[in-house]
């Protein structure tokens, strides 16, 4: 059985950048006749906006989706990434970490893929007393690659381009790293469909569930919408909210961009219909097998 899932963060209203992916992901699903979860990705409570998850999931049913499952919220689930990171420990793969950014910065000499690489301070030295400690994965000298579905192979050196990377941090919230390969274990994912600004994600990832005993997903990778200065659709950017008023239209827009359906989109009278043409066409599958 195929398992998507659909997994934003509740820092603002979806905006059609969330859509395509939301859309990649569901056609992906259900197209192999699977299953499609919708994750809270609210780990991160600090960034967490009042209300926005209600207003995500209103928005979800107005486009049309249908999630086969109960959703789950990341803030809820601390205990299983408590779980995680005990086992981690126990295996000697994880170290509390007291480094300030600006004492790595001073201190690193290697550059990987994201910035300076962890030179590894506290592994060496004792921690500073009386000062809160984030808690970091060993990254040893190993290469981790993947066949992404999309883009191909990706690979990375783990201790050169990457570094012993942060799963807990300092003020006691878990890491996005963490708590998304727990979640994608935990609830079966088999198939990972999300835009290519988290393509370098994916290894550390991919390490975690090494590390955990964890079954890797099939990942693909699909193009970001951009504005028109080149930049990523995001709350940041400050991408509008999705229409309410113009679904099918806004629908047809977000089909339209994905390569992996036939252009241009057909127009439909009705949501189920064009749900309909758009499982039947799907082709992100046959594209992977050619």
């Amino acid at each position: 059985m195929v398992v998507g899932r659909f997994a934003p963060s509740p820092t603002g209203p979806l905006h059609f950048g969330s859509l395509v992916a939301a859309v990649a992901s569901y056609c992906d699903a259900k197209s192999q006749g699977g299953r499609w979860l919708l994750r809270i990705e609210d780990v991160d409570t600090t960034r967490r906006v009042a209300g926005a998850s209600a207003d995500m999931i209103r928005t979800l049913q107005h486009y049309g989706f249908v999630w086969d499952e109960k959703i789950v919220y990341q803030s809820e689930r601390t205990e299983h990434y408590e779980q995680a990171l005990a086992q981690l420990r126990h295996r000697g793969l994880a170290y509390p970490c007291t480094c300030s950014r600006k004492e790595i910065a001073d201190s690193s000499t290697q550059l990987g893929i994201e910035g300076a690489i962890y030179p590894g301070t506290c592994l060496q030295h004792p921690i500073k007393p009386d000062t809160p400690a984030a808690w970091r994965l060993k990254t040893p000298a190993i290469n981790i690659g993947f066949a992404d579905r999309v883009v191909g192979w990706q690979q990375h050196a783990m201790a050169r381009d990457i570094g012993d990377f942060v799963i807990k941090r300092a003020d006691g919230l878990f890491s996005y790293q963490l708590a998304v390969v727990v979640d994608d274990a935990l609830q079966g994912v088999t198939h990972v469909v999300r835009g290519a600004d988290l393509l370098q994600s994916t290894t550390r990832q991919i390490y975690l569930q090494q590390c955990l005993g964890y079954a890797t997903p099939a990942y693909a990778h699909i193009p970001l919408v951009l504005n028109d200065q080149g930049q990523k659709l995001s709350k940041q950017t400050l991408a509008t909210a999705l229409p309410l008023d113009n679904i099918l239209a806004t629908l047809v827009a977000a089909f339209n961009f994905l390569p992996y359906l036939p252009q241009p989109v057909p127009n439909f009278s009705n949501l189920p219909a064009l749900w309909q043409w758009a499982m039947a066409h799907w082709q992100l599958g046959q594209l992977a097998s050619d």
